[in-house]
């Protein structure tokens, strides 16, 4: 017998506190009009009753593929669909926020990372593992979020992406073996992919021009260029032509110095398989 969701422990929202907290409103509001309990809406889109109650209190983010179920479910005509994009929004960082509404519009995004793997080439995994450092709130909404941003590459016309990053990053372990086998693997894709560029700095550069840290530029088909980078408080953005100029000169320089493309990927693919790429069985063998 199913549950009213009268005897669901339901908090009062007010929907304009928040993306989440619209969100959750409505559901509530629509799921109640097409008559359906926790329970009921629960069955018809593969979760349990107690996720429908914490989504529509505002204490679990949804995700874009649970959107889609609902809009279904409940033939909303995409309102959920056209709400989540806000909500992942929302989990973003509040100074991060700017940073992440540029990304979405930019032509051309060049990165110089000097420990992570950029954010739009992080498997969900990968992401997990960093963003559960230090977080606080929802992480499976922090982790959404970040998948969120990767739409872009999916768009019809994405963003040309060119990537350095420094060997550091293929040796870091993040994660563990196994989420570092698979982030090494989604690099090594993205060599056939004509929009998205993947170059190592080698440890054998020595100094280099990225020294004094991670920075992405953004350009534009008509806005002023975007230079951005972070340090462990916020980070920090500027159109300042002295900026743009300086970060420019200094990402050739990284790109100049770097492995080509495709020496890149064998390194990329060297280091996966003698860091991560076998694992001991409990004989103390190894296989591939």
């Amino acid at each position: 017998m199913g549950v009213p969701s009268t005897m669901v422990n339901i908090r009062d929202l007010d929907p304009s506190a928040s993306p989440l907290d619209y969100y959750g409103s409505e559901l509530r509001r629509l799921r109640e009009d097409a008559g359906l309990n926790q329970a009921q809406l629960g069955a018809c889109v593969f979760c349990t009753a107690s996720l429908i109650g914490q989504i529509e209190n505002a204490r679990k983010v949804p995700t874009r593929k649970f959107s889609l179920r609902l809009d279904v479910a409940l033939e909303t005509g995409g309102v959920f669909e056209r709400l989540i994009g806000l909500v992942l929004r929302s989990q973003l960082p509040a100074w991060f926020q700017p940073f992440a509404d540029l990304e979405k519009k930019a032509a051309y995004i060049s990165t110089y990372q000097a420990q992570l793997v950029y954010g739009l080439l992080q498997t969900e995994e990968y992401a997990r593992a960093v963003l559960g450092v230090r977080t606080e709130g929802d992480l499976d909404g922090k982790v959404a979020a970040r998948m969120e941003r990767q739409r872009i590459l999916a768009k019809k016309n994405p963003p040309l992406i060119w990537v350095v990053l420094s060997e550091a990053v293929l040796h870091q372990e993040i994660g563990g073996k196994d989420v570092m086998r698979n982030q090494l693997e989604r690099l090594l894709e993205t060599k056939d992919q004509e929009w998205v560029k993947v170059q190592i700095l080698p440890f054998s550069a020595g100094a280099h021009a990225g020294l004094p840290g991670s920075f992405t530029l953004l350009r534009f088909e008509d806005d002023p260029d975007i230079v951005y980078s972070e340090d462990f408080v916020q980070g920090h953005m500027t159109a300042n032509p002295d900026a743009i100029r300086e970060g420019s000169l200094r990402y050739d320089h990284l790109q100049a110095a770097a492995l080509s493309v495709e020496e890149s990927a064998a390194l990329i693919a060297r280091v996966m398989e003698e860091r991560y790429g076998n694992e001991p069985r409990p004989d103390g063998r190894t296989v591939a």
